[in-house]
């Protein structure tokens, strides 16, 4: 996705001012309260966000704090948990982030140490859980890569009041490999295989419960087809298929109502009117 030029430039001169900031505190390996610092200065000369009235800190949920929280228009839309510079991110800190993200209806959460940087979404199912869309490495960027850039973009103000996040997030979901491996097992794709198939070998009777047969065993890794996200992979495909059929029906529906002729409306017979009845009035004989 394009970025605007002038965002652009903004992350080329601001990402080279803080790789060596960030070098440097590393270096020194600062505390997570110095992190605090660096990060909120990147999240205003970077990602374009006002510090004094967008970026807030220690925002209270449920009695609990979350380091940074970014708020556009009144509405908190992204939360921050900032662990010290020289600290590896673990499993165990996005826990608490992503609790603060589930307790305020926040679907995306961002741990960091500063260098790196790890965007998450929330499901808010049974139970919550958490997807690790992507990762950022702010001193492995090339500043004038533009593809390098645009995962950056895509947290930047510009870009959050438009859903750019969430536009990623949908197409790096279908083109996930769990995604691919449910499609395979579709009727369609099984259709074209068989057809294919017999174009190979004509006269051969294929069925599809051959094909899925042999997908599921011998071409289709085991852990596409098992496990959460096959299964939600698996729901959101087919809920896809029946919205297309149901709206392909109601399409037909009414070409058909449209294009089926209007009855003429039949005349109504006339009756003639009665004709009102004479009364001949008889001239009485008179002798001669």
């Amino acid at each position: 996705m394009p970025i605007p030029v002038k965002v652009q430039e903004r992350l080329t001169n601001s990402i080279k001012k803080f790789q060596p900031v960030l070098s440097s505190a590393k270096t020194r390996d600062v505390n997570e309260s110095d992190t605090v610092v660096i990060i909120t200065d990147i999240l205003s000369e970077v990602f374009g966000y006002d510090k004094y009235s967008e970026i807030t800190t220690e925002h209270v949920i449920k009695k609990t704090f979350c380091d940074l929280a970014i708020k556009i228009d009144g509405k908190i839309k992204l939360l921050l948990e900032v662990k010290a510079i020289g600290l590896d991110l673990k499993d165990d800190h996005i826990k608490q982030a992503v609790d603060y993200g589930a307790n305020s209806g926040i679907e995306w959460v961002i741990l960091s140490n500063g260098i790196i940087w790890q965007i998450y979404k929330i499901t808010f199912a049974k139970p919550i859980d958490k997807e690790l869309v992507y990762e950022i490495n702010f001193l492995n960027i090339n500043p004038k890569n533009e593809d390098q850039l645009e995962p950056i973009y895509y947290l930047c103000k510009e870009a959050l009041g438009k859903s750019l996040l969430d536009e990623y997030h949908s197409q790096k979901q279908a083109l996930s490999k769990y995604y691919i491996g449910q499609m395979l097992l579709t009727e369609t794709i099984l259709d074209v295989i068989k057809r294919e198939l017999k174009r190979v070998t004509p006269g051969v009777k294929i069925e599809n419960e051959e094909i899925e047969a042999v997908l599921k065993a011998d071409v289709i890794k085991r852990d596409l087809l098992e496990g959460d996200k096959a299964l939600e992979a698996k729901k959101k495909i087919q809920k896809a298929a029946n919205n297309y059929i149901r709206n392909v029906n109601t399409s037909s529906k009414k070409e058909s109502k449209e294009s089926s002729p209007t009855p003429t409306a039949t005349p109504p017979i006339e009756v003639p009117a009665p004709q009102s009845e004479q009364t001949t009035t008889e001239t009485p004989k008179t002798d001669a």
